[in-house]
């Protein structure tokens, strides 16, 4: 974990390990035996480099939480993006401008809303395009989508029929499903999935066109692995992340990106201040917000904008100046507060990588 070049690397820094990724990558091939299967999820890390990886291992497919997003994945070779989001305002434009730029990328969007449905029909038919739709579906997770049911049917009928939409199938995320005992969470996604498959069948029966079903994040992917016709979408796992490896001990990937501070005080004889604010680590979750693997019993006792104070016993083992390696709990909204990423190869850092995607526009 610790570079060579130590000394020249600034601090606080998000160290990206491209031998890692790729390991990473490799192993979610792996897990659902065929890279068409997999749609990774991009926000996690926002990189070219890592799209254009995923795209070389024969990876033509990702998910895109913003438009930014998926112009950057346009950009690195991604034949087919779905913007996981439902679009409303100026969002709608810039979705037919991504279409209008990129004839080589098929694009798609969610929509869980009658009146987004209208919106989207019509200005894809004012463009004479047409905006492929999938219908996103709310299994459990309660943040988006509608419930599988009579009102889910009656929305995908209003697809299908409406000028200007293509219906692409069904979305549904499962990210309330992380139980550290594979067994619960196995039992947990066939619950919830279920009810996708009920809502499938009618539509089928009707012959309707239900072209894929996108489902899972990290913890159900390879669950959803196993079942015929579905296409996974992790995205935590390019790069894994401190929360994952204490929750999910069945999941076998590589911490690929590490944050690197240092002490710049000792307040007292058991604390230490370290430049790792808030702005260089995500702070939505409780403490432990970053696992220190040498200092492992520290507490974590005060986090504010540039600073992060720790206390433990073996303080005056780290005197100021010292640089220390963390992994962070949540690695995806961790990435977004860093503007550039410092590549790490053999034990060196080597280059910088622009996080090009935390921008909310790039040209569209």
């Amino acid at each position: 974990m610790r570079v060579d070049n130590e000394a020249s690397t600034p601090s606080p820094s998000l160290l990206i390990y491209p031998e890692r990724v790729e390991e990473n990558l490799r192993r979610m091939i792996a897990r659902v035996g065929d890279p068409a299967r997999l749609r990774p999820h991009i926000k996690t890390h926002k990189l070219p480099p890592i799209v254009e990886r995923q795209v070389a291992l024969g990876i033509t497919k990702c998910k895109a939480a913003t438009i930014a997003e998926a112009e950057m994945a346009a950009r690195a070779g991604v034949k087919d993006v779905l913007v996981a989001a439902q679009l409303v305002g100026p969002n709608v434009a810039r979705l037919l401008a991504l279409q209008r730029t990129f004839p080589a990328t098929a694009f798609s969007t969610l929509v869980d809303d009658e009146s987004v449905l209208a919106t989207l029909g019509s200005a894809a038919v004012a463009e004479k395009t047409t905006v492929e739709v999938l219908l996103d579906l709310d299994i459990g997770q309660q943040r988006t989508g509608v419930e599988p049911g009579a009102r889910a049917l009656a929305l995908y009928r209003a697809v299908h029929q409406r000028p200007g939409l293509r219906a692409g199938g069904l979305h549904a995320y499962d990210g309330h499903l992380h139980q550290s005992d594979l067994a619960e969470r196995r039992a947990a996604s066939e619950t919830a999935f279920a009810r996708v498959a009920d809502l499938r069948d009618p539509l089928l029966r009707e012959r309707l066109p239900v072209p894929r079903i996108v489902c899972g994040g990290t913890p159900t992917f390879p669950l959803h692995a196993d079942r015929a016709g579905v296409e996974c979408s992790p995205g935590t796992c390019v790069l894994w992340d401190a929360g994952y490896r204490s929750k999910l001990p069945d999941l076998d990937f590589e911490n690929a990106a590490v944050l690197l501070t240092r002490v710049i005080s000792r307040p007292a004889t058991n604390r230490l201040c370290l430049d790792l604010g808030h702005k260089a680590v995500a702070s939505e979750m409780p403490h432990p917000r970053v696992v220190f693997p040498a200092l492992p019993e520290a507490k974590a006792v005060g986090h504010n904008e540039e600073h992060l104070v720790l206390e433990t016993p073996r303080a005056a083992e780290f005197p100021v100046g010292t640089a220390l390696y963390g992994l962070p709990w949540h690695i995806c909204p961790t990435v977004a507060l860093h503007d550039r990423v410092q590549v790490v190869r053999g034990g060196r850092v080597t280059e910088e990588w622009p996080v090009v995607a935390r921008a909310r526009r790039l040209t569209i």
